[in-house]
């Protein structure tokens, strides 16, 4: 024997150990497909620097939102009143654009962040229990979600808000109430083909629960559309909170909101054409953030476009 042939199985051996540790890292293969990916990076950076600057909006605002003085009411930005320096101006009020914008970054996060995780929640429990269970369960919860969709989504929030009133929490469940059928029908469609699955009839066969079926089987096979609606939906939902504030049908003043900031200038688009051009240029941006990366988590999770 020589040392070639001795030294020969040990180098594959340390190649094919190598080669199992690669791929037992899916998040180094996660981030190397993003800093492949510019847009997506982008978009990040994006969500990302909304996110800081709505954490930290009392140290990164120069003024209190809500501090009012007519004096200096509609300066354009890059203008001084005394000792203060407005950066993007102010509104009809007097008060510091800038201040607004920030604090109003926590309302359309907040908003967009909880209404997308509860109507994933709801969607999630009545796709996989639909599916699963199939008969009089998927015919009753199926009937629900052709209902809900018939309903006009303005009318059913002008009609919930007119009874219990405008809130921060009010809007959340108004926005859920139709946006959880969705992922309803996508679980469903998923569930459909994976309870047929030998993994599946293993599980039975062994006399799992369904419940054990259900959470610790199934449930990871769907995550991955799930988090795919889940982050294309958070720029749909920033957009119709800031559509419904706009309404009158959001957060009520004097908490700053994005889609509250347009409709209190619209009146002065003419005239002081930053205080409704900001707000706009904030939803857009934002949304246009989200957007890019919910394209690459849908590149990245799901195996018809997967690009890794």
């Amino acid at each position: 024997m020589t040392e070639e042939t001795f030294g020969t199985p040990q180098t594959v051996f340390v190649e094919e150990i190598g080669e199992e540790r690669q791929e037992e890292r899916p998040w180094q293969k996660l981030l190397d497909s993003l800093y492949k990916d510019k847009s997506a990076l982008f978009g990040v950076l994006i969500l990302f620097g909304v996110v800081f600057a709505a954490l930290l909006a009392p140290v990164l605002a120069p003024m209190n939102p809500h501090e009012q003085l007519l004096e200096r009411a509609l300066r354009p930005p890059l203008s001084t009143h005394g000792e203060h320096f407005f950066i993007l101006g102010t509104d009809h009020l007097g008060r510091d654009y800038l201040s607004r914008l920030i604090y109003g970054a926590r309302v359309s996060l907040m908003v967009g962040f909880f209404a997308v995780l509860l109507t994933g929640s709801i969607g999630l429990l009545i796709g996989l229990i639909s599916g699963y269970f199939g008969g009089k369960i998927d015919f009753i919860f199926m009937r629900i979600v052709d209902l809900v969709l018939s309903f006009p989504f303005i009318l059913l929030a002008l009609a919930t808000i007119a009874i219990v009133g405008p809130s921060l929490t009010d809007l959340i469940l108004v926005m859920s109430m139709r946006i959880w059928v969705n992922y309803a029908r996508v679980v469903r469609g998923e569930v459909l083909s994976l309870r047929e699955q030998e993994f599946v009839q293993a599980a039975r066969s062994i006399g799992s629960s369904h419940a054990r079926i259900l959470f610790f089987h199934i449930l990871p096979n769907v995550l991955a559309p799930v988090i795919i609606i889940a982050s294309l939906y958070l720029g749909r939902m920033i957009i119709i909170e800031a559509g419904l504030s706009f309404l009158g049908l959001g957060v009520p003043p004097p908490t700053p909101t994005w889609g509250g900031l347009l409709s209190e200038g619209k009146v002065h688009l003419y005239t002081a054409w930053w205080v409704v051009t900001l707000p706009g240029l904030a939803i857009t941006v934002t949304v246009l953030g989200a957007n890019l990366v919910g394209d690459w988590l849908r590149n990245v999770l799901d195996p018809r476009m997967k690009t890794l």
